[in-house]
């Protein structure tokens, strides 16, 4: 095929006239319409690919009504937890053709909500939200009404469709784990409150200590970061009677492990620690943390399959997709000096 010279880029009707087709069949070979004989499709793509023609994804979205763009929100914070599921998010979009347009939100329902608000009149096909703020939800669902819309982190309250992991079994694992080593009690330092997450596992260690015929001790709330953890540890570790406690994530538990340490309390041999979520630094911690594994890059992927399924397929049975946590055993646990 003779290699044509563009002082501007290549049009569509630039691919038909060289493909020796019209403008209707390239667009059909674009769109991967079945009514196409396999040696034009041939012919078509060997134009577009000679050309370096790309599509005008405005004017696409003129004639399919999608925009083929997800938005996404999340909260405003340098958690690992957000940069990993967007993460998972962005490479699950782009493998399935779509482009991600995320925006982060305060820590506030209003905030939540212009958030959410500014990507739907950007035209985004769909939604995924993660940014589980319990009291925002009904004020979400009334925007987010007639588009398609994922959630995670357990705020189910925003749609109709969840995709996430299961809390509760995160917490019963992790408490069962330090009350069979034989500690009397397990302590908690709570995410928080205004999180679902935060309150769906605090709930769940209540229950779990209750059903275990254990005391519920007083909680400690801090906001995920190690800093609000390591005053957490201060204040546990000059209690004599704490010998285990349950973080509500790994990076609270390093400041929690670090608070201790000073204070002098061993761990694990005054002191087990066990975190939530199995980051990249919790093998590498000192000593390495016993904690509850949960993906979240995975849980970004299977929310854009969710979505995409949504978008593609309007007359979909939604669903809630709950994914199982496992229990990461290492050094920072073990029974308590009594035993």
């Amino acid at each position: 095929m003779q290699k044509r010279q563009f002082n501007r880029a290549p049009a569509m009707r630039d691919v038909a006239q060289a493909a020796g087709v019209s403008a209707q069949t390239v667009s059909r070979v674009l769109s991967d319409h079945p009514n196409v004989q396999e040696v034009t499709k041939r012919r078509v793509l060997a134009a577009v690919e000679e050309l370096g023609y790309r599509r005008n994804n405005t004017a696409r979205a003129l004639v399919t009504g999608l925009s083929r763009t997800i938005g996404v929100v999340t909260l405003a914070t340098n958690n690992y937890s957000r940069s990993s599921l967007a993460l998972g998010v962005e490479l699950a979009a782009r493998e399935a053709g779509y482009a991600v347009n995320s925006v982060t939100s305060n820590l506030s329902t209003q905030g939540l909500t212009e958030a959410v608000s500014r990507l739907v009149q950007q035209g985004v096909d769909g939604l995924i939200i993660a940014a589980p703020l319990q009291e925002a939800a009904r004020r979400v669902r009334e925007i987010t009404a007639r588009i398609p819309t994922v959630t995670t982190d357990g705020s189910s309250g925003m749609s109709d469709e969840l995709v996430g992991v299961d809390q509760e079994s995160a917490v019963v694992l992790a408490t069962n784990h330090l009350l069979g080593l034989g500690h009397r009690t397990v302590w908690h330092v709570s995410g928080p409150p205004e999180w679902s997450d935060a309150a769906s596992r605090l709930d769940s260690w209540r229950r779990a200590l209750e059903k275990a015929g254990r005391e519920v001790p007083p909680e400690l709330h801090g906001d995920w970061s190690p800093e609000s953890g390591y005053r957490s540890g201060l204040i546990l570790g000059r209690m004599p009677d704490v010998t285990a406690i349950l973080v509500a994530s790994d990076e609270m538990a390093f400041g929690v492990i670090r608070a201790l340490t000073e204070l002098g309390r061993r761990i694990p041999e005054d002191v087990s620690v066990v975190g939530i979520d199995d980051i990249d630094l919790a093998a590498y911690a000192t000593p390495p943390l016993t904690t509850v594994r949960q993906s979240f890059e995975d849980t970004g992927r299977r929310a854009v399959f969710h979505l995409l399924e949504q978008i593609e397929n309007p007359e979909a049975e939604h669903t809630h997709q709950v994914v199982e946590p496992t229990l990461v055993i290492r050094k920072s646990t073990a029974p308590p000096p009594s035993v």
